[in-house]
């Protein structure tokens, strides 16, 4: 765990015509600068000569919307499934206990710095092997774990955060996912297929002093440690986070709990910027004696949330499990109603504005 701590004209001519503008002077019924073009249609042996105003003004330029997000230099699919990039696994650790339901690991793999990834993309994989048909297996996506400057901190690996798949169907047969114990199962020095990488939806804020709210469930955690590696562990000549990063992470149990040394020591040495909270449903309560889950846990500062949530600096970015964004509207409705506003259109706006982003599944 040390190495681990140490991301598509057709012309159609239905009647034959010419056309020549005139040197007519501007138009009285013209309210724009305009010129008269004449139009002359033959059509059944009948020459008709029409005139219009057309309008000598150019069409108005668009303002190009500039993002709040840090999308300078963001590649997007460098690498596709018939041409992968070939890395290797470089480190592949298990990162809960043995008691935990289910196993989940983090695992390195090298990219020579050819996989130019932003924190808060994603990369595909690509299983070796074929499917029943006998064809390659489909990628899958995974949200990606390490800042830019990967676990090593020379730009030339990416790291993932990856949960073993395993569940028994109603045939009450026992079904392993295919990309996901590849992975877990991958041994250091072996290839790896990587492609991307992709999406732009969950990359940071610009601003260097905004508030950050980060909603996570398991392996969700990914983007986030990939965001506060960058805030905490690392330093920039361009960038140094002087804002606040709240963590929200929800886990069955404390044995499943994610990278909890690491944020231990980002809230030692950052305690006025980094504040985390853990959600552990089947081992805590509330006062009213329901399950622990994100939004249970939100709940309890809810006020202070709502208050933040109003501020035109505050970004909330959420990965995980669905079921996430609807307890946390539970949650805003009744506040916002309390003002006057529309909880729901208010999301949107916020949407609108890249305030709010989700990534769940």
């Amino acid at each position: 765990m040390a190495a681990v701590t140490a991301a598509a004209v057709s012309l159609r001519a239905a009647t034959t015509t010419s056309t020549s503008p005139s040197s007519a002077p501007q138009h009285s019924h013209c309210s724009f600068p305009c010129a008269a073009r004449t139009t002359a249609v033959f059509r059944r042996g009948v020459l008709t000569v029409r005139a219009q105003a057309v309008s000598t003004d150019a069409a108005p330029v668009k303002e190009k919307k500039v993002s709040k997000k840090q999308e300078e230099g963001v590649v997007t699919n460098k690498f596709r499934p018939k041409e992968p990039y070939v890395g290797k696994c470089l480190l592949n650790t298990k990162i809960t206990a043995d008691d935990a339901p289910g196993e989940t690991w983090h695992m390195v793999f090298s990219t020579d710095g050819e996989v130019p990834y932003k924190e808060g993309q994603s990369i595909g994989v690509v299983a070796d092997g074929q499917d029943k048909n006998g064809k390659p297996h489909k990628l899958r996506l995974y949200s990606i774990a390490s800042s830019a400057l990967g676990d090593f901190g020379d730009a030339k690996t990416v790291s993932l955060c990856v949960k073993r798949l395993v569940y028994t169907n109603d045939a009450g047969e026992v079904v392993k996912g295919v990309c996901s114990n590849f992975l877990c199962d991958l041994k250091p020095g072996a290839d790896v297929n990587i492609t991307g990488p992709v999406g732009k939806e969950m990359l940071m804020p610009k601003d260097p002093n905004a508030t950050i709210i980060m909603l996570a469930t398991g392996t969700g955690i990914a983007p986030f440690r990939s965001f506060l590696w960058k805030m905490f562990f690392e330093k920039y000549e361009d960038y140094k986070f002087n804002g606040l990063a709240w963590l929200f992470l929800g886990v069955p149990t404390s044995s499943s709990l994610l990278y909890p040394e690491e944020f231990g020591k980002m809230k030692a040495k950052a305690p006025d910027n980094f504040r985390v909270d853990y959600a552990i449903s089947r081992e805590e309560t509330n006062a009213a004696g329901e399950k622990m889950y994100i939004q249970t846990r939100m709940a309890e500062y809810k006020d202070e949330l709502w208050e933040l949530l109003k501020k035109d600096n505050t970004y909330v970015y959420m990965c995980g499990l669905k079921g996430m964004e609807k307890g946390i509207d539970e949650i805003m409705i009744p506040l916002a109603s309390k003002e006057g506003i529309d909880w729901i259109d208010y999301r949107k706006q916020l949407k609108k504005s890249e305030q709010w982003n989700v990534e769940v599944y």
